[in-house]
């Protein structure tokens, strides 16, 4: 079971989880350590670990039902599991195992995850919003724990149900796999349990919108968060988009807000770079080339004149990537100019 959960992501049935908006799965890692303390070694290994298309970190246990323990020690083991990893688990721990993983099949990380959240022509998908997104769900206790079996008990039934009603946050499911056989046929079909239609209800009202930013949402959020200096950094990068006359491009993101300044060029768009609130600016190298804006020479002689304004060179292999600089990388004397020229 847990190998064909980690081949076949749909039997988490992620279309029963929500309807509406079907929860879409990439998978971080099987036998995923767990520390006791911050900057411990790993004293506990979750099954699986999943993440969906909103960054929301999904637990996932798998259990026989023939194991009587799956009633109640696993309902213990899984909130110990729960516990920990939303106070000891780094982002960047996730992040290069999940990149570990893509490359072991000969993929690219931004790639794979670019087509997990979207069109890769859609300028709402970075990798570096979305990574802060795990991030900020992870402090937020914003995750989902879900219980695997080929038969869930009437007992781990009601407890899920129970515990889904009671946490505003935290989502905990039943997953039941049941498999038929016929004579050469195998089938896997998964039932999610523990929902009703009142915890579903009260679970989508305390979703978080998204929201439509605007330049004067996007400096007062960026304000209370980062330098004054860092603030002015953005500032004069949209002024710069502004004064080229570039299309200026506003985010949606329920968290972090962005802009992106776009040169329009008959009926494509181009990206050039992407400023976050949380004081970054991502050079948009990926869709450079997916577009075919600048060919292989030109992307890395842009990246060399990028690394003359920064104290830290970009590696080459950032130019088919989304690097992302600090803003306060730019506030040293003539970075910025140097980084805009």
């Amino acid at each position: 079971m847990q190998s064909l959960l980690a081949e076949y992501l749909h039997l988490l049935a992620g279309g029963q989880m929500n309807e509406e908006n079907p929860r879409r799965w990439r998978l971080v890692g099987q036998g995923m350590g767990i520390p006791w303390e911050e900057g411990g070694g790993n004293q506990l290994s979750l099954d699986h670990l999943f993440l969906d298309q909103d960054g929301i970190p999904t637990l996932v246990e798998v259990k026989r039902s023939t194991v009587t323990r799956i009633r109640r020690e696993v309902v213990g083991q899984m909130f110990e599991y729960a516990a920990y990893a939303v106070s000891y688990w780094p982002v960047e721990n996730l992040r290069a195992r999940f990149e570990a993983r893509c490359q072991m099949t000969g993929a690219e990380p931004e790639e794979i995850l670019a087509s997990f959240l979207g069109s890769e022509t859609d300028v709402r998908t970075d990798p570096e919003e979305y990574w802060q997104q795990v991030k900020t769900n992870l402090q937020a206790g914003r995750i989902r724990m879900l219980f695997v079996a080929d038969e869930i008990p009437f007992q781990l039934h009601r407890i899920a149900e129970f515990l889904n009603k009671q946490m505003s946050e935290t989502e905990v499911l039943a997953v039941e796999v049941k498999q038929y056989i016929g004579e050469s046929l195998q089938t896997l079909v998964p039932r999610v349990i523990g929902q009703t239609t009142q915890t579903q209800q009260h679970k989508a009202a305390g979703k978080r919108d998204t929201r439509q930013w605007d330049e004067a949402l996007f400096f007062k959020v960026l304000s209370s968060q980062a330098s004054s200096a860092e603030v002015e950094i953005a500032r004069r990068l949209l002024e710069w988009g502004k004064r080229h006359s570039l299309h200026i491009w506003w985010g949606s993101g329920a968290r972090d807000g962005a802009f992106m300044p776009l040169l329009e060029l008959g009926d494509r768009r181009h990206q050039l770079f992407c400023v976050f609130t949380y004081a970054r600016v991502s050079v948009r190298f990926q869709y450079m080339k997916s577009r075919e804006s600048l060919d292989d020479t030109q992307r890395l002689e842009l990246l060399h004149r990028i690394n003359n304004a920064l104290e830290t060179a970009l590696p080459d292999t950032d130019a088919d990537r989304l690097p992302s600089i600090k803003l306060t990388d730019l506030t040293r004397a003539g970075a910025l100019e140097e980084f805009l020229e």
